[in-house]
């Protein structure tokens, strides 16, 4: 496939950060895009509403659906999917991309953030997945994408904060299962992480500010490596744990410091995201 023209994606999380640079990217082919996610208001310290991001959209060249949804909610999933195939007579992407993150340690974590990671990161993709299934059986190339770690048993990665590790590699691990459980219908399940930090509000807000921000690359190079992902045939692509650099070095582009926020620096300069062993 080379063009996501005409195709619907719907995505989680999608009024800000990754999850817009993604839909901008889809919108670019003119692909209908359902902005799920739960800011209808603006925010103080949270740029963007699902409205603002379906105005770009459409000034992109796509065509959106805003919709509130709280992705710990099933009926507003499945409400919200029932719309989208409505609207657009059908759902063939789905990117699992709301997430909620704390970095506390297990004596400082609050059990209400505790819960809140584990319904949001690992039910909130396991629902999504699952509601979404029955309508992606009838695309023509149907793709999952999560927005989660490659795997792995290493112990740094867990000590500092237990809590968001197990929530982020439970969206690992629907990978790993559902790629499997879904083979014969020809649904890729994928999951896709960046090599360094992404600047998004998750890094400004939690992780160390504007220099924090300016260590990191800008989400444009998430959205296209998703963007290479889907148009790869959804039966040979299934079950795997994409790092951003390497699929678009698949894809013949190597050049990547237009990606950075500070284009000085050298790549052993940027901040490294967490779970890249």
């Amino acid at each position: 496939m080379t063009s996501l023209a005409n195709k619907t994606l719907f995505i989680t999380g999608a009024s800000r950060g990754i999850g817009k640079e993604i839909a901008l990217k889809a919108a670019r082919d003119g692909a209908n895009i359902v902005v799920a996610a739960k800011t209808t208001d603006p925010h103080p310290k949270l740029p963007g509403t699902i409205y603002s991001a379906a105005e770009e959209i459409e000034a992109a060249g796509g065509k959106a659906l805003p919709l509130m949804v709280d992705v710990r909610e099933e009926e507003q999933v499945a409400a919200a999917m029932a719309k989208a195939v409505e609207t657009f007579g059908g759902i063939d992407i789905l990117v699992n991309n709301a997430s909620a993150i704390n970095l506390s340690g297990t004596l400082q974590v609050e059990m209400k953030r505790f819960d809140l990671m584990h319904q949001i990161n690992f039910r909130g993709t396991f629902l999504c997945s699952k509601l979404a299934v029955p309508y992606l059986k009838k695309s023509a190339n149907p793709h999952v994408l999560n927005l989660a770690p490659p795997l792995s048993l290493n112990k740094r990665w867990f000590a500092p904060h237990l809590a968001y590790s197990m929530a982020k590699f439970g969206m690992s691990f629907c990978v790993l299962g559902m790629a499997e459980e879904f083979k014969r219908d020809g649904i890729a399940f994928n999951a896709l992480w960046p090599r360094t930090a992404i600047a998004t509000a998750a890094v400004q807000n939690h992780l160390g500010g504007d220099m924090a921000v300016r260590l990191s690359r800008k989400p444009e190079i998430m959205a296209d490596a998703a963007y290479e992902i889907f148009k790869r045939n959804s039966r040979d692509c299934t079950g795997n744990f994409f790092i951003d650099d390497e699929v678009l070095a698949a894809a013949g582009i190597t050049n990547l410091r237009h990606y950075q926020v500070d284009e000085s620096l050298e790549l052993h300069q940027l901040a490294p995201d967490f779970f890249i062993d």
